[in-house]
């Protein structure tokens, strides 16, 4: 089954629209060079894949229906934007040469699962976003995964670019300091706004 023109053309629009993936995925490389920003980008594509799943086997509208799960899971998510944004307005950019490590891209790719997997905008997005381009003789699982799994697609392929871009900003050593700390700044500030957001909306906002 491949999803309409039309699909792809509202969720490309919707990809390039900025969210706490991008403001992560761009801090992750500020500090950590690309390699934890790519690892960024799998983990926020991970956490995304758990929301397709989720919307394909119905959990997101039971999380939809339920007050008291959707209260839980927003100012979950809401508090862990916020608490990283601090982390990144209070840290230090790290010299260029000493952005690596295989640990700091484990801790990247495990934050980023957390910061799309507790995004509860992403679930509802699916649950009333995907469901416009069904058809009726297909069935509703198999193409709930396949245009979920597409969306993921191109929001990770947006995440990447913003990385490769971030980098090639950074990548003077004279002023890759100086930018690293702007974008420090501007993702931190960008995270600590988007948790506020998501605590202070309400269902169907």
């Amino acid at each position: 089954m491949i999803p309409s023109a039309t699909f792809f053309l509202a969720a490309l629009v919707l990809a390039v629209t900025p969210g706490p993936g991008v403001a992560y995925v761009v801090a992750r490389t500020a500090a950590g060079g690309r390699a934890e920003g790519l690892a960024s980008c799998a983990g926020t594509g991970l956490g995304g894949m758990l929301h397709v799943g989720a919307a394909a086997l119905g959990l997101s509208v039971l999380l939809a229906q339920s007050a008291a799960a959707f209260s839980v899971v927003k100012y979950i998510g809401a508090a862990y934007l916020v608490y990283l944004g601090i982390r990144l307005l209070v840290s230090r950019p790290a010299p260029a040469r000493a952005r690596s490590g295989a640990t700091g891209a484990r801790r990247a790719l495990l934050e980023g699962i957390l910061v799309e997997a507790l995004n509860i905008k992403t679930a509802l997005f699916f649950l009333a976003f995907l469901p416009q381009f069904l058809v009726s003789d297909s069935p509703v699982v198999l193409q709930l995964a396949v245009m979920g799994t597409a969306c993921v697609g191109l929001n990770t392929l947006v995440d990447v670019g913003a990385v490769l871009a971030a980098e090639r900003l950074l990548r003077s050593e004279s002023w890759g300091r100086q930018r690293a700390r702007l974008l420090n700044n501007l993702s931190g500030a960008t995270l600590v706004g988007l948790g506020l957001y998501v605590a202070a909306s309400r269902r169907g906002a």
